[in-house]
């Protein structure tokens, strides 16, 4: 009975104590260090600052963000990843090539026109299962360190563009030098055009352009135009949308599991709005960054729905070698195609009861 009673009193003793740090954690000011690899000119940053000022606000001053845009804490996805999974940063958005050496099924994301619109895209992110299940497959793999967030765009979509003529099918891309990032997926993508891939480092692309190391890139129109190209001899855009570029945004799921709920939900809004700026902020930019290139002698060209098909029907060997070669891509790639099925269901009713 005595010891019975004394084990009692422990655990009693240890309960209150628990509450009691409970109650401390929720009372203390939780600080956020967010990463983005980025400047103040991007989306990524616009989205930050969105997230920053909504959850400081709406948690009444009990969560602070601290933005860090840059390199200063981390250089790459493999490194600021790393850091999200020992708990040394707690925020850090990554293209999907960004973070395919850790979780490579989020390649997924770059898989040629299986989304064909910013309306299904947007659809499939916010109001799927999609995300939830990528999700799911991240923590599995991370060991319940990395939550994948939310999933919003950075720059809009990318398109074929080079410095030798007017792109309107496949067949024009062939024996081209386009340049791609070092990866699998986008290399695989440019051979299935006919064109050869050329992996070129971001920063020397201009040059790479000018001395016609490559002949084009693959690229959204505001990193054409923030990166000058143009004056590199690329003045051929087609706008083929062959890819969304998503941003996927990382937290240390132990830090946003110890939070209260309600600090959660504030979070959880928190990156609603955030990806909410991040779909909004590259159709703004792209704007005036067409108008930009079309002044500096730059021609953008539309395929027509025959001439887009035939880019469509020349990628489908790039499935295959995604579903047979990616770990995870089998999967990944299944819960895509049934998202954007999904979502085009759902914007067809919605396009119907608004004509009603």
């Amino acid at each position: 009975m005595l010891r019975n009673f004394i084990t009692t009193l422990a655990l009693s003793a240890t309960m209150a104590a628990g509450f009691a740090g409970t109650a401390l954690a929720q009372t203390s000011t939780i600080t956020l260090r967010a990463v983005a690899n980025s400047n103040t000119n991007d989306e990524d940053y616009d989205g930050l600052v969105v997230f920053k000022n909504y959850v400081e606000n709406a948690s009444n001053g009990k969560i602070k963000v601290d933005l860090f845009i840059g390199t200063q804490l981390c250089s790459n996805g493999a490194e600021c990843l790393q850091g999200i999974s020992d708990g040394s940063l707690d925020i850090y958005i990554s293209t999907s090539g960004g973070a395919s050496g850790i979780f490579p099924y989020v390649q997924v994301l770059d898989l040629p026109y299986l989304m064909p619109n910013d309306r299904v895209a947007e659809e499939v992110l916010t109001h799927t299962a999609f995300t939830s299940e990528l999700r799911k497959m991240a923590l599995a793999d991370s060991e319940d360190t990395i939550r994948l967030m939310t999933i919003g765009n950075t720059g809009g979509w990318r398109n074929f563009a080079n410095t030798k003529k007017t792109v309107k099918t496949p067949a024009d891309l062939k024996g081209m030098k386009i340049r791609t990032i070092v990866a699998d997926l986008p290399q695989e993508l440019v051979k299935a055009m006919g064109a050869s891939p050329t992996p070129i480092p971001w920063p020397e692309l201009f040059t790479a352009m000018q001395t016609g190391v490559v002949d084009g890139t693959k690229n959204g129109i505001t990193d054409i135009m923030n990166m000058k190209f143009p004056e590199a001899g690329l003045k051929h855009l087609t706008l083929d949308g062959h890819a969304y570029m998503a941003a996927l945004w990382w937290m240390n799921n132990q830090k946003f599991q110890e939070m209260s709920p309600d600090m959660q939900r504030v979070i959880l809004d928190g990156f609603y709005a955030l990806q909410q700026a991040t779909f909004a902020s590259p159709k703004r930019k792209s704007i005036a960054a067409y108008e930009e290139f079309k002044k500096d002698g730059g021609e953008i060209y539309v395929p027509t729905p025959d001439e887009k098909a035939r880019f469509q029907e020349a990628a489908q060997p790039v499935y295959g070698w995604f579903k047979d070669n990616v770990q995870g891509g089998d999967k990944a790639f299944t819960d895509l195609q049934a998202a954007v099925d999904t979502a085009q269901k759902t914007i067809k009713a919605q396009r119907e009861s608004e004509l009603n």
